[in-house]
């Protein structure tokens, strides 16, 4: 266990300071165990290394990664009951989707371990409960995505705003004077922006081998998938980039990857989970329950310049953005006049010229404009969506 003290000390040293994502003040830390999920290299492992610089004391805290060689000759749980037993209260797992039997081990931590505080990140494909014991009463999840623009500005370019609820933006709110000329930002933002890693010199290669990643070991690992399925899963990704926004036809998928139609809906929702790609649902189904998907998107602007290429259609990139940023506080459905529907207000998202026609006569439409720095009565900047988290 000494190996692994050392290892988290050396990486607390090099854990930024300068800035927390926003899901840093929204976890109930006072929990006795928690999950932190979202897809690969949304900065779930700096998150957890700020926790502990900021709020503990290494003497009764430790951190791991559970894909550590050391975990090929100790188990998660044994290593929980030696910590605890040395005084440990505060156990930081990372990557626990990566170890087998991962659900188990930490429920007989929960039960055995009352003083002990269990902190795990996870693929956000841990949002599909599949271990051998249910967490849900126990763990509560959290689902961090990528960076926000607004996140994006105060980290790449030291330009820290408040966030902005929806009906700010609407209002004009988030047209401050702080950020005089949006769209440079905006722009790069869309290309390299949403991941915390964007700035780096082989950004296009690092997200090439997350996307990789992802498909041929964390979802096949979670799923119990043969390397096989992992392909088919590249794939369909690989069809699924050449045709977004499209509406699914899973007979059409199913035939393309010669499996069946029901197969085709669980790998989409694999994909959706594990942050690849996003689906646009009608809303109905009674209760709240959303209903079937609409449309399929990439997931957000950088995958799908990524995948597609420098030529990525300008409207599928604008629906694509606005779909990322303002899923994270609503529940975004689709529209039966127009793009999207948040609650009881529509949405027409296009370029500076897109006129009003399309929400005509339409209560509670709003115009969502590209190319624009400010907003009149009912058109608001695209980038002002951006500002939400």
């Amino acid at each position: 266990m000494e190996r692994l003290y050392e290892q988290m000390r050396r990486q607390l040293a090099y854990a930024p300071q300068d800035f927390r994502r926003y899901m840093y003040d929204r976890i109930n830390w006072d929990n006795r165990m928690l999950g932190l999920v979202g897809p690969r290299g949304a900065g779930k492992t700096t998150l957890f290394l700020q926790r502990i610089k900021n709020a503990h004391d290494p003497s009764d805290t430790l951190y791991c990664s559970a894909d550590d060689l050391y975990f090929t000759t100790h188990t998660l749980f044994d290593t929980a009951e030696s910590f605890s037993k040395a005084g440990g209260m505060y156990l930081f797992i990372d990557e626990v989707h990566k170890y087998p039997g991962w659900s188990r081990e930490l429920k007989l931590m929960y039960d055995a371990f009352p003083q002990l505080h269990v902190y795990f990140t996870g693929s956000s494909i841990l949002d599909i409960e599949k271990g051998e014991a249910d967490l849900s009463r126990r763990a509560p999840r959290y689902l961090m995505q990528g960076l926000s623009f607004r996140e994006y500005l105060a980290i790449r370019h030291g330009i820290e705003l408040p966030v902005f609820t929806l009906e700010d933006v609407l209002a004009h709110r988030a047209e401050t004077p702080l950020l005089m000329q949006p769209l440079p930002y905006f722009h790069d933002y869309l290309q390299s922006g949403y991941y915390p890693f964007g700035a780096d010199v082989d950004f296009p290669t690092e997200l090439e081998q997350v996307i990789s990643r992802t498909l041929e070991v964390d979802i096949p690992l979670f799923a119990g998938m043969t390397a096989a399925t992992g392909r088919k899963l590249k794939k369909l990704l690989s069809v699924v980039s050449t045709l977004v926004p499209f509406k699914p036809n899973m007979s059409s998928l199913a035939k393309q990857l010669q499996v069946s139609r029901n197969v085709i809906e669980e790998y989409l929702l694999y994909l959706e989970k594990a942050g690849m790609i996003a689906q646009l649902r009608s809303g109905a189904g009674g209760l709240g329950a959303l209903g079937k998907a609409e449309k399929v998107y990439l997931d957000n602007p950088n995958i799908l310049y990524c995948l597609g290429d420098s030529g990525s259609d300008s409207g599928t990139v604008r629906e694509t953005f606005f779909l990322n940023q303002t899923r994270v506080g609503h529940d975004v459905v689709a529209s039966p006049v127009s793009d999207f529907r948040i609650g009881d207000f529509t949405f027409e998202v296009g370029g500076k010229n897109k006129g009003q026609s399309q929400i005509a006569g339409v209560e509670g439409a709003y115009i969502v404009k590209d190319d624009i720095e400010y907003g009149y009565g009912n058109v608001i900047p695209l980038w002002a969506f951006g500002m939400m988290y």
